[in-house]
């Protein structure tokens, strides 16, 4: 059978309406106006100028795709998640991104790359939010708007500004450890398939004897690490700005499933005290000497989204979704993203945005929210909308929501930073990233990289930062550095 020979359905209006033309608008005559009661006109253009919801303040411009986790080891010493446990399968989507770039911006412009998973478990959905980068630039929310608006446009030119950057940067020294990151190699990935993933906060797990640990996520790619030079980066945004995005895609198309072996820092509960550093500092990461990767499993990615407005860009991931056997902990940097991650899909999907089938969980849903725009999954007319209630509503279980998962905490309200360990400083861990992990070419790169970056319009009260700030991280780096740039501007 021929396509011409199959019966074409009738086109509908939204409520399911046959239309009479999908060509003409209704008109007063051959030559007249075109009259408002043309309801299916209306509702094209409407539809057509609200058809984009506001794009993400950070995290724009991303990928995404659907898989599994696999649980190939034995964690249950650790947590009683019922989804971690040994031999388990659980369906997952996972949204790759730019931290800073808009929708439209190049995906290889030097920039952390976010790395979400939605875990839809049988106990609800777990989310866990991170980067492709184990730390990140402040340890506080309260410096997260500033860092973020120092990265994006200069409110008259409407440009990026690397000057902006680096002002915030050297002022704020915390940055360190996760710009020498940034101006490494794994500042820009070859493809989204060729970095690594990591939790970069830490968590807490629960047993089922109600033991608790800290944890921290890694998922190491099984592809290989492999990076963009900053030459070849500059020129797929001109070229092929959407080069990741059409890499995940075409892979996974053709049956060539990237994986990532999940792997997990372990801390048992009452080391984190006496550690050598704050353990919930977002901005350092723990010695592998001190605290092994674990192997939890593998995780693969199988599916392509069906659209990639509803599945990718209506996702919503945010780090509040924790399930029994999972808990949060004293980073700072985690508990605001507790509030504000659900709190922007609020603002940017709307209030129902959990009810979208992206988001929405395999697990049953009993809950008492009620109402609000786009709400269409509505409360029972027998099952009342308040708790408590003496006539069988749903109730809360404590044994059903896990062991304890919270810890201790006593003291005087203050605002300052968790300064009590002996290494509790912002440059220790950056100069051992570029003194000791990085090797003399992967050295070389990193310092042309940032030249290359300080060179484009940065002043020079802020220059003089710039060769303080990297000569804390590394004596002989920021002496380079200042060279190539005093260099550079003799010529």
């Amino acid at each position: 059978m021929t396509t011409a020979d199959k019966a074409v359905p009738t086109t509908t209006t939204n409520s399911g309406i046959p239309v009479g033309s999908d060509e003409h608008s209704l008109t007063v005559g051959h030559q007249g106006p075109i009259v408002l009661h043309d309801h299916y006109l209306i509702e094209k253009m409407a539809q057509f100028n609200r058809e984009r919801v506001p794009e993400r303040v950070v995290h724009a411009k991303g990928s995404g795709a659907f898989g599994e986790l696999e649980i190939t080891e034995d964690v249950s010493a650790y947590t009683c998640a019922d989804f971690l446990q040994p031999g388990k399968k659980t369906e997952l989507l996972i949204r790759f991104s730019t931290v800073a770039g808009e929708q439209g911006s190049p995906d290889t412009w030097r920039d952390p790359r976010g790395f979400a998973l939605k875990f839809y478990t049988e106990q609800g959905n777990y989310d866990l939010v991170g980067n492709n980068t184990p730390v990140f630039f402040v340890r506080d929310p309260m410096k997260f708007q500033d860092f973020i608006r120092s990265q994006k446009r200069m409110p008259a030119s409407g440009l990026r500004d690397h000057n902006m950057q680096w002002d915030f940067w050297t002022l704020s020294p915390e940055t360190a450890h996760q710009v020498a990151w940034l101006m490494g190699d794994r500042g820009i990935p070859k493809t989204y398939r060729h970095m690594d993933g990591f939790g970069s906060h830490t968590y807490m797990w629960i047993n089922e004897a109600g033991e608790r640990f800290w944890v921290k996520y890694h998922f190491k790619t099984q592809q290989g690490i492999d990076f963009l030079t900053q030459a070849e980066a500059d020129e797929l945004a001109g070229t092929a700005p959407d080069a990741h995005r059409k890499d995940l895609f075409e892979s996974i198309d053709r049956g060539d499933f990237p994986k990532w072996n999940l792997e997990v820092q372990i801390m048992p509960f009452e080391d984190a005290e006496k550690y050598r550093f704050n353990p919930f500092d977002l901005t350092k990461v723990w010695s592998q000497k001190d605290y092994p990767r674990k192997r939890v499993g593998v995780m693969t990615l199988n599916r392509n989204p069906e659209n990639f407005f509803a599945q990718i860009e209506q996702a919503a991931f945010e780090p509040s979704n924790v399930v029994p056997g999972i808990g949060f902990s004293p980073d700072k940097m985690l508990l605001g993203r507790v509030f504000s991650y659900a709190d922007t899909h609020r603002y940017r999907i709307g209030v129902n945005y959990a009810q979208l089938p992206v988001n929405a969980p395999k697990a049953p849903v009993n809950t008492y929210s009620k109402d609000g725009n786009m709400r269409y999954a509505y409360n029972a007319p027998d099952v009342p909308v308040y708790a408590p209630n003496s006539v069988g509503g749903p109730a809360a279980n404590i044994a059903a929501a896990g062991p304890y998962n919270g810890w201790d905490s006593a003291g005087d309200m203050v605002r300052e930073a968790y300064v009590q360990h002996p290494e509790d400083n912002d440059f220790t861990q950056a100069h051992t990233l570029v003194r000791e992990v990085l090797d003399d070419a992967a050295r070389d790169r990193l310092v042309n990289n940032v030249i290359g970056h300080v060179s484009d319009g940065v002043t020079s009260e802020v220059l003089d930062r710039v060769f303080a700030y990297w000569k804390n991280i590394d004596e002989e780096v920021g002496k380079r550095i200042e060279e190539g740039i005093r260099a550079s501007q003799q010529s």
